[in-house]
């Protein structure tokens, strides 16, 4: 296992999530946040849905461990023989499942976003059988980060969906030069698009792919028990996953019925929260799952690795995560403003995502630590349990979000549009409760992850004092520009809490 995996898992990462924040930032430049933009939201939430189940999180619990096992006991014949087992079987289900998912598209979009209008409803339909086949490529795609990840190669994998979102990106701008082309046929050209993206997606890690596995078999013989066993964990692996997916789709439901621009606002508060938790739980947990998984040695020793790694993991985490938390709760219309005003997009509406980020930010923190606990439980062979809790998670949010998107501002007298926060808050709060279900249940087979308590006061200090330098440095240079707005207050503040941590001197775990 190459060093240096959860920083490569980053970059990559960090490259394909600027490119998706271009890619929003044009989308709501020539689509704002109005009814056409609600479309191409709730069209791509739908394949999203289908390939989070199938594709990576499933996978990844499923055959990474079982595959990285063999690789780290020098069974390489049998790791080949599983990986082209499994990619054989993954190909001919997703090709059934885009073959329904094409016909059944009115019956989806009513489930998915049953509050759009008539007019929108058909618009979403035709966008959701424009991208469905994209959906395929990328579950297969989902499967080279697999078999990479397992080897050690991180980068290419969690930097090829940079091609998906650049491929969106051309569509838009060459579109959008047309000023005869209306906001429906820009919305078709980036459906168009990110079936192309999808394909480039894939085709850029299939090299190397079959570089570092030679002895790649479509056919499992001798292997069929570790094919099995992967198969035997995919199931409690998409149910896991499925849970989770009714969140979002609860999610989407609910902000259909916010009204006009809602789930447009949902969607593009979501691609700046998932920013970190994607580079700074992602990252970590998916570096640390084949590390965890090739652990060998007594049952003892193998439990101090998994602490060892946790702990590693988690100072990085909250490291990293509670600034962006108090980051996203202080400054988020600066940086809805920063990525996305302009054109149809104007300052009320980054007012609107603001609000969203706001409520995402109670859960971050819970959301990115679970990932690597769910990665620790995967690790010791038990996908179920993330299931249960999962459900736990989604069953709470659900009521919670729901109660408080829909009761709370005729309540209080503010507009409908602000449901939105009180949605991802209470998101947030079922977060922690799944966080810790995972972390007692995986130290109840570890044993106790130490996170000194010294350490989190001195990073909660470091924030605080950093946001209120980002406040005065907001105050002082009153209205600008967006953009220089945000680099200099936002950078004052990322700065400061750098200045600050070292002051303290706060350490945190080198990746591994």
């Amino acid at each position: 296992m190459k060093t240096g995996g959860a920083r490569l898992v980053a970059a990559g990462i960090l490259l394909s999530r600027v490119f998706g924040l271009v890619r929003q930032r044009v989308t709501a430049h020539y689509l704002g946040a109005g009814v056409v933009a609600d479309a191409l939201s709730a069209a791509f939430r739908i394949p999203n849905l289908l390939q989070n189940l199938l594709g990576e999180g499933a996978l990844s619990a499923s055959f990474i461990p079982v595959y990285a096992k063999l690789l780290a006991e020098g069974k390489r014949e049998d790791a080949g023989r599983v990986a082209g087992a499994i990619v054989a079987l993954l190909s001919a289900l997703v090709s059934v499942v885009v073959v329904i998912g094409i016909v059944t598209a009115p019956w989806l979009v009513g489930l998915i976003a049953p509050g759009l209008d008539s007019e929108t409803r058909e618009l979403t339909v035709l966008l959701v059988r424009i991208i469905f086949p994209g959906l395929g490529l990328l579950v297969v795609s989902a499967w080279c980060l697999g078999v990479l990840n397992a080897h050690g190669r991180f980068f290419l994998s969690y930097a090829s969906p940079v091609l998906w979102n650049a491929a969106i990106i051309v569509a838009l701008l060459y579109a959008g030069a047309n000023e005869a082309s209306t906001q429906t046929q820009l919305a078709v050209a980036v459906a168009v698009a990110s079936v192309a993206g999808a394909a480039l997606q894939l085709v850029v890690q299939v090299p190397t792919v079959l570089r570092v596995e030679g002895g790649l078999r479509l056919r499992a013989g001798p292997a069929a028990a570790h094919v099995r066993a992967v198969l035997h964990n995919f199931g409690p692996s998409v149910a896991t996953r499925g849970v989770v997916q009714v969140s979002a789709y609860v999610d989407t439901l609910i902000a259909s019925l916010l009204g006009a621009g809602a789930l447009a606002t949902l969607t593009y508060s979501q691609a700046i929260s998932m920013l970190p938790v994607s580079l700074f739980g992602m990252s970590v947990a998916a570096s640390e799952l084949p590390a965890m998984s090739g652990a060998t040695g007594s049952g003892a020793e193998i439990a101090a690795a998994l602490r060892a790694r946790l702990e590693r993991g988690l100072r990085r985490i909250v490291y990293f995560v509670i600034p962006s938390a108090v980051g996203m709760l202080v400054f988020g219309r600066m940086m809805a403003s920063v990525l996305y005003e302009g054109g149809a997009f104007g300052r009320d509406d980054a007012v609107w995502v603001w609000a969203a980020l706001a409520g995402s930010a109670v859960g971050i923190l819970a959301g990115t630590m679970g990932r690597l606990y769910s990665s620790a439980s995967f690790a010791l062979g038990d996908t179920r349990t993330p299931f249960r809790f999962a459900t736990v998670r989604v069953a709470v949010a659900a009521v919670l979000g729901a109660a408080l998107a829909t009761q709370l501002p005729a309540r209080l007298g503010l507009p409908t549009q602000l449901g939105v926060g009180f949605l991802t808050a209470g998101s947030g709060v079922a977060a922690w409760l799944e966080y810790h279900l995972l972390r007692r249940y995986v130290e109840s087979r570890i044993g106790r992850v130490d996170l000194p308590a010294v350490l989190l006061w001195k990073i909660w200090l470091a924030t605080v004092l950093a946001a209120l330098v980002g406040r005065v440095v907001a105050w002082q240079v009153g209205s600008l520009a967006p953009l220089f707005e945000g680099v200099l207050v936002l950078g004052s503040f990322g700065g400061a809490y750098v200045l600050f941590t070292q002051l303290l001197r706060v350490s945190r775990a080198r990746s591994a």
